[in-house]
């Protein structure tokens, strides 16, 4: 998920990939030229961590002996095309990237991919230096369907914090939140329109702001939809709990018009000085420690949201690399996926802001520390997001058009509707949406 975003600078000193995988493949005797002589096909949704793959892709032609074809679509056009694709039951690809947060319960309906279990259970098949226990264990339940099928190994994480201004905190004499509530009443101290500064700014356009209420709602530990996935969870109270402190912040404490805020105004606003905490995803970071384009470089902090009433958790959106059932090559396909995330190409991505990756190997990575524009506030706030992390949306087909609704009821409640009224048609209005999804 991090396109638009440069997060940090490349790492110093990286011994070439080749090398690396060459010693581990010497020590290990994995015999990574079982698919030799055949040719696969790779589908990506356009992203730079792509593009380092890609790059890469000669080293992992050399070490096994297959040849590889692949391609990057931008992913509005590349969701479509694989969803006909794999629809069809003759792909053109083996491995494709895809969004776990748009399509997850698409392919697990479908059953469009392979398990992967199997294949990491084979020491024949996999190799030692892949160390499945280095996988962060909140992507890896994001990648595994209800029955325990691993369909998806995920790569791309992204998890929501907090930034904020230690500046203004400093100069109101306020300690960091621990616990929602307290935020909100630091919003309300540090709120002072009169200077052009905002206690808080956040999404308040409609579908996009639909994330920010879900990480509120994951305080009270509870999601949008039931645990067996079967009803909706919008007129709870903790529905209406999360609701009305998301109204709070935003028509108390945001800045005016933020009713159509998205991330990039949201963005905006913050790096001027203008607000005091932002919630959004990791994978904004880059352009806050960025001395050309943010006005508080100095001042910038990172914190995982406080606690809520019940739990303490970061909503998680993620993408990663699946291998359809139909692939002719899986063998080959197996191969490409596990050694296009090892360590060290996992902690190259890293290393040159190119996304988070799923392993959380790296963001202990001493060089990538030191040569990295963030404070390492910045990755110890990551590592602890990866422990607390949950899906930010529900696991439905139909995840666009429950951000459409519901989002709308949000900016509703901004201008002055009524949570539990405004929930409460939101909610007749998707269930005809979501009953034909469940027959």
């Amino acid at each position: 998920m991090i396109r638009r975003r440069q997060v940090l600078g490349a790492s110093a000193g990286m011994l070439p990939l080749f090398s690396i995988v060459e010693t581990a493949n010497a020590q290990s005797k994995f015999d990574w030229k079982q698919a030799k002589g055949t040719k696969l096909e790779v589908n990506f949704g356009k992203h730079p961590s792509a593009d380092i793959q890609q790059a890469h892709q000669k080293e992992f032609e050399e070490l096994t002996g297959m040849k590889v074809g692949s391609e990057q679509i931008p992913e509005q056009q590349q969701r479509p095309k694989v969803a006909m694709e794999l629809s069809t039951g003759r792909p053109t690809f083996d491995v494709v990237s895809i969004s776990l947060h748009v399509q997850k319960k698409l392919i697990e309906k479908a059953n469009w991919m392979e398990d992967l279990r199997p294949y990491i259970a084979d020491a024949g098949k996999t190799n030692p230096a892949f160390d499945f226990a280095d996988w962060s264990k909140g992507a890896l339940r994001y990648g595994t369907a209800a029955n325990g099928k691993l369909h998806t190994l995920p790569h791309l994480p992204d998890f929501w914090m907090v930034y904020w201004n230690k500046a203004l905190f400093a100069e109101k004499g306020l300690a960091f939140p621990k616990t929602m509530d307290e935020m909100l009443a630091a919003a309300r101290t540090l709120n002072d329109p009169a200077k052009g500064v905002y206690g808080f700014v956040g999404r308040g356009q409609k579908n996009a702001n639909v994330p920010l209420f879900t990480q509120i709602m994951l305080g009270l530990d509870k999601e949008t939809l039931s645990a067996d996935g079967k009803s909706l969870q919008m007129e709870t109270p903790e529905a209406i709990w999360a609701a009305e402190l998301y109204t709070k912040l935003m028509k108390e404490c945001a800045p005016p018009g933020a009713v159509g805020f998205n991330w990039n105004e949201c963005q905006t606003t913050f790096m001027q000085g203008r607000a005091a905490m932002w919630v959004d995803g990791i994978g904004f970071s880059a352009p806050l420690v960025d001395p050309t384009k943010s006005k508080i470089v100095k001042d910038i902090g990172f914190a995982t949201m406080p606690a809520g009433p019940k739990a303490h958790h970061s909503a998680m959106f993620c993408s990663g690399l699946c291998m359809p059932a139909a692939s002719k090559n899986k063998i080959g396909a197996w191969l490409y996926m596990q050694w296009m995330t090892n360590k060290a190409l996992s902690t190259e991505i890293l290393g040159k802001g190119a996304g988070m990756p799923g392993r959380a190997s790296p963001f202990s990575d001493a060089e990538v520390r030191k040569s990295s524009a963030f404070p390492g506030e910045w990755f110890d706030t990551a590592i602890e997001c990866q422990q607390i992390v949950r899906p930010g949306l529900p696991e439905i087909v139909a995840v666009t058009e429950f951000r459409d609704v519901f989002g709308i009821a949000l900016t509703n409640m901004i201008s002055g509707g009524d949570p539990k009224t405004e929930f409460a048609k939101a909610t007749a209005a998707f269930k005809p949406i979501f009953e034909k999804e469940l027959t």
